[in-house]
């Protein structure tokens, strides 16, 4: 959410995290376009008066960079602008004050005619020179398919979709299996060494997938070679 006003900001982002959405709030349009760059996202709610930028110029830029759901937030409600945020490619336009039920009732619908819900980001998530398409269940590595198992895939877009955070290797275990994981299998960490074969430079000095000792893995949003965004 890129939205300078601080108490709607906090208001709707406890609000939302409520109904199950994890929400990045920045107050200006360069913190909001720095947070876009280092991560993927679902969508992106997006006031039209910004203290550093024109809200329509930055849908036109996103829109121009990202697949992603953009629903526009104004305190302008007149015809032309709601009109003008459209054609510049946002999803939807909801003027202020508006009924935080009304917004999170238009996020879902976003999302949905997207294909997607608030687990479910852009089909592919790009990361540097690594891009996951998750409909197609492709990896590539500066264009080039890496070849994955099923399970593999799965357990490397979960800490994708989780990049940034340590996951135990019982929390990945459970979310590509639904179950716990049994004592002393160690199994996962042989899919972890196969997936870092397949996608790191050096398998053995890992960038992108790093164990933390006695916590898990965690995925690295950045990596040594990934280009300047």
């Amino acid at each position: 959410m890129i939205e300078d006003d601080e108490a709607l900001s906090e208001m709707l982002s406890e609000y939302l995290a409520g109904h199950g959405f994890e929400v990045t709030a920045r107050p200006t349009a360069a913190a909001g376009l720095e947070q876009l760059r280092s991560a993927p996202f679902d969508a992106l709610l997006l006031d039209v008066m910004l203290p550093d930028a024109d809200g329509f110029e930055i849908c036109r830029d996103v829109r121009t960079r990202w697949e992603i759901p953009i629903l526009m937030l104004t305190a302008r409600g007149e015809d032309t602008d709601r009109i003008v945020g459209l054609e510049l490619g946002a999803d939807d336009y909801l003027p202020k004050p508006f009924n935080p039920r009304e917004l999170l009732a238009r996020l879902r619908a976003v999302l949905r005619r997207r294909g997607g819900h608030a687990t479910v980001g852009a089909a592919t998530l790009q990361f540097g020179r690594l891009g996951i398409d998750r409909d197609a269940r492709v990896v590539r590595v500066d264009g080039e398919i890496r070849e994955l198992t099923s399970h593999q895939f799965d357990l490397l877009c979960a800490l994708a979709e989780s990049a940034g955070r340590v996951l135990s290797r019982d929390a990945l275990v459970e979310r590509v299996r639904g179950e716990p994981l049994e004592a002393f299998d160690r199994s996962i960490d042989v899919h972890i060494s196969r997936i870092r074969a397949a996608i790191e430079d050096d398998p053995r000095h890992p960038r992108r997938i790093l164990t933390i000792r006695g916590a898990g893995y965690v995925f690295a949003r950045r990596a040594d070679g990934d280009p300047e965004p």
